[in-house]
């Protein structure tokens, strides 16, 4: 205590200078991969939210359910340090050591999300300032979590000085197995002084002159060019595409920043054994640059939601989120929260999951590669904004039923928890995924539903094309990685999908042209290489640098203010052989048309083409297709590669994951996402179920209940 003393003796101005506020702490080495040997499953736990002194029976619930692991401490900073620089850590010793005595692992978040009232009274500087039309905002309003400029000199020597005082407190604790930096990070819309000044310096350092910036932003368009930095203007009013761009991206890097400074903070004070880790909230964020901070982290973490309930559960959101984050670093990952009962910020969305769905969306985690589930949370609370986003327990805080299911789960996996941990999954198939295309194409969209206004409904985006073509994917049973611009190479994968690529350098072209040369095949889509790496249009005939991998170009391109039908409907999708919001006029060269629009103005252009380039072949969509069409042209695509096995035979509510467990030994997973029981006949070799116990033969028929699964491993001979 005598430290501490003496720290808070010192100057705030002192101290601020020796956290060196906005910069990283170390050089963001992560530690080793954690090691897991069985699954762990739990939830976030905090007693301090119960109406009364309740942790010895809540504890033993856990033990009983067979639960191994909670989350702790993320959420209350005031609690940690009630005023300035006094802390206090009994509340939070007397829940690790009940934990630790009854067997259950500890991740310790640190609390810097949501800031204690003392903090905002004292450096009201440290809300963030928002834009809000063409000048900054008021300070946001104290009250909300995460209303904070991450940046702010007292926010970071405040954090700073929380994070060294509870990680080295924690570091011996035998119960502490890992670390959370903060809590689903974003740039909070910040647009501080320091914030503002950072992004001109950050382009000092991209651009080395005024010029050359105005220049690569076509600033001369309205006379907005720069000769001095001081000339800058602030991004509220900016109407360059170059400027909303790297905006974004210095929003992202601030996120980035933020999160590795704090993983090393960690790293400093924690034992080597504890790991370091970020949720993110779900992933295909436009504002959070999530393979960068993932490369500060032992494992990433991600918080997934059905947001789908009941009849609607199918876990196809559950396969976006896994595939994304396990993509970051090509390994496993965990889930920091999930769904125990319901959610929502109110009582309008109160759909919880029917009997069984809970315990297969544990199973439907582990088979996309998580090595932790846990539930947001223990207890539904008892008032406040989260009053109706339920724990296992509701609000009577007594056993029921998903409580039970719970409890049936837990004690599965304390069976088979050391065969599923650690799943290694290889997939031939990957998505590209850019976001500053996401970016681009938001400030430039091509499907919104009124003219001249910011303010019009979007009808399809970037985003709803990545998740159209991954949910046909997954319909399919077609296990899918995400890989990215900065992604070294793309050998590795049979068939590369690139939606709407539309801001891309020419090295990242040229790198995917040269997968096609070499036998890649790719289905590309709309707009892509339309813009270079400043969403500048290229100044020579679309497709630029693709021109000859495609075999195509074209200098026009309409919006359809109609879908419209393809002639003689050539990949058999009936009613839905349609297309809609976007038609690109592509003139063949050495590519051939495989459709064309059924229209007397647009039908001389071909809608989808193929080429072949080198050893490989690429399809274009030069529009937007209906889900099944997008299946059906997909279809082709991954028959051509040698990609459509017995998995793609199941019937349409069965899904098929599979993977090398630790053991080196094939697992294949089968659900049954519906009420009514479902057949088919296992396509691989002879295993047994794990959940079961009972062998399985090679085209065995196998009938899974409502709402069930089989888990098979595959025999040794």
């Amino acid at each position: 205590m005598n430290g501490l003393v003496a720290m808070r003796r010192m100057t705030l101005a002192v101290l601020l200078a020796f956290a060196g506020a906005t910069g990283p702490v170390g050089a963001g080495q992560t530690g080793a991969v954690p090691a897991f040997d069985t699954i762990l499953y739990g939830a976030a736990y905090y007693h301090e939210y119960m109406p009364y002194d309740r942790l010895d029976k809540d504890i033993a619930l856990m033990k009983a359910a067979g639960i191994n692991v909670v989350r702790l401490g993320e959420s209350t900073w005031s609690l940690w340090e009630p005023e300035d620089g006094r802390f206090e850590y009994a509340w939070m010793d007397r829940v690790v050591a009940a934990m630790d005595k009854a067997g259950i692992k500890v991740v310790m978040g640190t609390p810097t999300y949501s800031i204690p009232a003392w903090m905002a009274k004292k450096h009201p500087e440290i809300l963030a300032r928002r834009m809000n039309g063409t000048s900054l905002g008021a300070p946001a309003a104290y009250g909300m979590r995460q209303n904070m400029d991450t940046d702010a000199k007292a926010y970071r020597f405040y954090s700073e000085r929380l994070i060294r005082n509870i990680v080295a407190h924690y570091k011996n604790s035998s119960a502490v197995i890992g670390w959370q930096v903060d809590n689903e990070t974003s740039p909070y819309g910040a647009a501080n002084d320091d914030v503002f000044e950072g992004f001109r310096n950050h382009l000092q350092k991209k651009f080395g002159t005024p010029e050359a910036l105005s220049k690569a932003w076509f600033l001369n368009y309205w006379g907005q060019n720069i000769h001095t930095w001081e000339d800058l203007p602030r991004p509220d009013g900016a109407q360059s595409t170059g400027y909303k761009l790297e905006w974004a991206r210095w929003s992202q890097e601030r996120v980035t920043n933020f999160l590795s400074w704090q993983a090393d903070l960690v790293r400093q004070c924690a034992s080597p054994r504890q790991f370091v880790t970020h949720d993110f909230a779900g992933s295909l964020h436009a504002d959070v640059n999530e393979t960068a901070v993932a490369a500060a982290l032992d494992m990433p973490a991600v918080n997934v939601y059905h947001w789908a309930p009941q009849d609607q559960y199918d876990g196809s959101e559950q396969a976006l989120q896994g595939n994304f984050t396990r993509s970051l670093k090509g390994g496993n990952y965990l889930v920091t929260e999930t769904n125990a009962q319901t959610t929502d910020w109110s009582s309008s969305f109160q759909y919880p999951p029917y009997d069984g769905q809970l315990r297969q969306d544990v199973y439907t985690q582990i088979s996309n590669g998580a090595n932790m589930v846990e539930y947001w949370h223990w207890a539904s609370i008892h008032a406040n904004q989260e009053t109706y986003w339920k724990g296992v327990l509701s609000h009577d805080l007594e056993p029921n039923r998903i409580y039970g299911e719970v409890s049936r789960t837990a004690h599965e996996l304390q069976k088979i928890g050391p065969k599923l941990v650690n799943l290694k999954i290889h997939n031939d198939v990957a998505i590209l995924w850019s976001r500053d295309s996401l970016n681009a194409i938001n400030d430039m969209p091509f499907a919104k539903s009124a003219l001249w206004t910011n303010n019009a409904a979007i009808k399809a985006d970037y985003n709803s094309l990545v998740r159209q073509i991954h949910r046909a994917l997954y319909d399919m049973n077609v296990g899918t990685d995400f890989v990215f611009p900065e992604t070294a190479d793309f050998s590795g994968y049979k068939v590369l999908i690139v939606p709407s690529l539309y801001v891309a350098d020419d090295a990242l072209l040229g790198k995917i042209a040269d997968f096609i040369k070499k036998g890649g095949r790719v289905l590309m889509t709309f707009k892509s290489g339309f813009t270079n790496e400043n969403t500048a249009v290229r100044w020579e005939m679309a497709p630029g640098p693709l021109k000859e991998a495609l075999g195509f170009h074209y200098q026009e391109f309409s919006n359809l203010a109609q879908p419209l039908a393809l002639k003689a409907d050539p990949f058999h999708a009936g009613a839905d052989n349609k297309v809609q919001y976007w038609a690109e006029f592509l003139e063949l060269d050495s590519a051939k048309a495989l459709a064309s629009y059924d229209h007397p103005f647009f039908g001389r252009w071909p809608a989808i083409t193929e080429n072949s380039f080198g050893k490989g072949k690429v399809v274009y969509e030069g529009t937007y297709l209906s889900d099944k069409l997008q299946a059906n042209v997909l279809r082709g695509v991954l028959a051509d590669a040698g990609l459509m096995g017995g998995d793609q035979k199941l019937p349409a509510k069965v899904h098929a994951q599979s993977g090398i467990n630790g053991q080196n030994r094939a697992l294949h997973y089968y659900f049954n996402y519906s009420g009514t029981p479902q057949s088919f006949a296992y396509p691989h070799r002879a295993g047994a179920d794990l959940l079961s116990g009972r062998p399985i033969a090679a085209a065995q028929t196998i009938t899974l209940a409502p709402w069930d699964l089989v888990i098979v491993e595959e025999n040794t001979n």
